[in-house]
């Protein structure tokens, strides 16, 4: 069954389905190879690399199996990064979480924020139990933005991946429906 991607509002971000303009702020993203430090895939090279994330965006909503939304502050319209619920399961009720964002956004508490705010509408909206993530070993910001949400770290994958010729490590985080409703939610920072 097809989703309807939000569009959803916090203090600061907007929320919203991906449009086709979006494909230079999104190739810009993944080309930084700080950004793309601990992904389990290299920095972009090719322009068409965002107009196939705009349509895969798309057909995740289309299939139902997720919504991969954009993120941009609501104050000026600047395009922060996106974060995504995806790999549905509606059987399971649940689902994987993500989000990556423009260098210059880091350390302000929008991917919190914006976690946050995808979080809720998986609990209420599509009445998820269940919502796992993931990050590399290696990057403590994104563990922060996980445990600030309320996820709980419940292991690591050992040598699971191989990141830019590094053999890594990742910590798989969980967080249910219950541990959700009590907790609070994240003050913005800045």
């Amino acid at each position: 069954m097809a989703l309807t991607t939000p569009e959803l509002h916090t203090a600061r971000l907007r929320l919203r389905p991906f449009a086709a303009d979006d494909t230079d702020a999104l190739f810009a993203l993944h080309s930084n190879t700080r950004v793309m430090r601990y992904w389990d895939s290299p920095p972009w090279t090719d322009r068409a690399r965002g107009e196939l994330f705009v349509s895969r965006s798309g057909r995740m909503a289309e299939e139902g199996t997720g919504a991969r939304v954009a993120i941009e502050r609501s104050a000026d319209g600047a395009f922060v990064g996106w974060c995504f619920l995806g790999e549905r399961n509606a059987d399971f009720r649940s689902a994987s979480m993500g989000y990556c964002l423009e260098e210059a956004m880091w350390g302000h508490g929008y991917a919190t924020e914006a976690a946050h705010a995808l979080l809720r509408w998986g609990f209420d909206t599509l009445d998820l139990n269940r919502v796992q993530a993931e990050a590399d070993t290696r990057n403590a910001a994104s563990a922060r933005v996980l445990e600030k949400v309320g996820f709980v770290r419940e292991g690591t994958l050992r040598e699971d991946c191989v990141v830019n010729g590094e053999v890594s490590d990742t910590w798989v985080y969980g967080l249910l429906r219950r541990e959700w409703r009590s907790a609070p939610a994240p003050v913005p920072s800045r």
